[in-house]
């Protein structure tokens, strides 16, 4: 029997996903963990798997098409078998939808919202007030506008099909589900929110005031560096003596990093402070944890734990730094919800450890590697990569000394984590003004720059809190037993 490949629900709040491209063609054989296709949801990039092994069939979406959760995409079956008799006993058109009256096999879309039922109790059937041309209410049912919004501009103000097209122009796309929930409620050309989909896409929660801080955050870039990518573009080979080169489109996680980039530094007034913080404490008590017994679980903590460790105890004493800005309002947070930057082959992706300041240092060290390993191996709840607070990103590895992370908005700050180098201090009881060689000692610092949102931090106070990170992890140990 043939199996039906749906939409997956990729995550509590994702409505669609958007088809970045098919690994597979109709007729190609796959096995049941075969990497269908590539899709796309506001946070990451997932793969679909075939979910049976046989033929693929049918592709019921091309590449490009924003496809609700839970709606068909694909048939694989056996070659030769009748797809479209297999559909229509499903109850399911070849466009990947249910007729009306049909019931599927699958279920075809995610339970209303309250959003989108507050909108159809509003929903209103009224005729438009003007008279329509055919092809004007076609346009018009289907992209989900109330006619009586429209002027017209035809014979004795006949609305016809420019008149509807000219009234989307000024309006945001929407995905499939919102404009499911928009038809039939007597909506105009004016949507209440602001676009946090793919693409500037409306979302059904974007309709309605309830989740505008949930849906603020995601894979927001942090550092700023590159991601590895692969050049799946076009070479162009000119005449003798051009150099050769390779366009690649920036697409998919790469397109959505961009954007975010752009919006964040657009749309706030940034500003970095730099610091060192004494480390040798810090590096000891890491080779006494690598030294411990394997049975107390330390000896995987890393530097970078001890880090994420100290910055969820201190923003409760600072929570001016833990907090969202969303429009003309502060948000402060009093739980601890942590993201941290992670660069993976598809690009760079921000995973979020929940309630960190509730967690034990083991606990946070552990969570951290679970949420990096799924970025890596593309198998991350977009759930999981929602809702931080406050953002940490280290590039300390490749040995930066200092640099500007980018703002993870809504966020009012992040912190980047920078390489360790010795720097001199006077040994305890030197005299200062007349300090020698062997007054002097080498001791290990590690980098920190930290960048605000300086609309609404000074930089009074996020100096005030980055000097107290900086003692912190000077007397990390200290930390540990509070």
């Amino acid at each position: 029997m043939a199996h039906i490949v749906i939409m997956p629900r990729q995550g509590n709040t994702v409505e669609s996903c958007v088809i970045v491209g098919w690994n597979k063609k109709e007729g190609d054989q796959v096995q049941a963990d075969t990497p269908l296709c590539d899709v796309e949801t506001d946070k990451a990039t997932f793969e679909v798997a075939a979910g049976a092994e046989g033929t693929l069939l049918k592709i019921l979406h091309e590449a490009g098409d924003d496809v609700p959760v839970l709606q068909p995409i694909a048939v694989i079956g056996t070659a030769g078998e009748d797809w479209q008799a297999f559909l229509a006993k499903a109850g399911v058109s070849a466009a990947g939808t249910s007729p009306a009256g049909a019931t599927t096999a699958e279920p075809a879309r995610e339970e209303a919202t309250e959003t989108e039922s507050a909108l159809k109790m509003d929903a209103r059937q009224a005729e438009p007030s003007a008279p329509a041309s055919p092809r004007a209410r076609n346009l018009a049912a289907r992209e989900a506008l109330d006619l009586n919004a429209v002027a017209g501009t035809g014979p004795g103000g006949r609305i016809i099909e420019r008149d509807v097209q000219a009234v989307l122009e000024g309006r945001p796309p929407m995905t499939a589900a919102a404009r499911a929930a928009m038809a039939g409620t007597g909506v105009g050309a004016a949507i209440p929110g602001e676009p946090s989909g793919i693409g500037g896409r409306l979302r059904v929660s974007d309709l309605g005031t309830g989740s505008a801080v949930q849906g603020q955050t995601g894979v927001a870039a942090s550092s700023g560096f590159p991601a590895g990518q692969s050049s799946a573009g076009s070479s162009v080979r000119g005449m003798p003596g051009i150099e050769e080169k390779t366009e690649t489109p920036i697409k998919g996680i790469r397109k959505l990093i961009s954007d975010r980039m752009l919006e964040s530094l657009a749309s706030t007034a940034q500003f970095t402070l730099n610091s060192h913080a004494r480390s040798d404490r810090l590096l000891d008590l890491r080779q006494r944890f690598k030294a411990s017994h394997p049975e107390l679980g330390l000896q995987t903590i890393t530097v970078n734990d001890l880090i994420l460790f100290a910055v969820s105890r201190l923003l409760p004493l600072y929570p001016f730094m833990n907090a969202h800005k969303l429009d003309d309002k502060l948000i402060t947070f009093r739980a601890v919800h942590l993201g941290m930057a992670v660069d993976t082959p598809r690009g760079l992706m921000v995973p979020v450890i929940h309630n960190a300041d509730q967690l034990s240092l083991a606990q946070i060290s552990a969570e951290a590697k679970r949420l990096a390993a799924a970025c890596q191996q593309g198998n991350i709840n977009p759930d999981e990569l929602t809702g931080s607070t406050f953002t940490v990103t280290n590039l300390g590895a490749l040995g930066i000394e200092s640099f500007t992370p980018v703002i993870n908005i809504p966020e009012v700050a992040i912190l980047g984590v920078c390489g360790m180098e010795l720097k001199p201090l006077a040994k305890q009881g030197a005299v200062t003004e007349a300090v020698d060689a062997s007054d002097v000692q080498f001791v290990p610092h590690i980098g920190l720059s930290l960048t605000i949102n300086h609309q609404v931090v000074d930089g009074a106070p996020a100096a005030r809190f980055l000097k107290a990170l900086c003692d912190g992890i000077s007397q990390i140990d200290l930390w540990l037993a509070r």
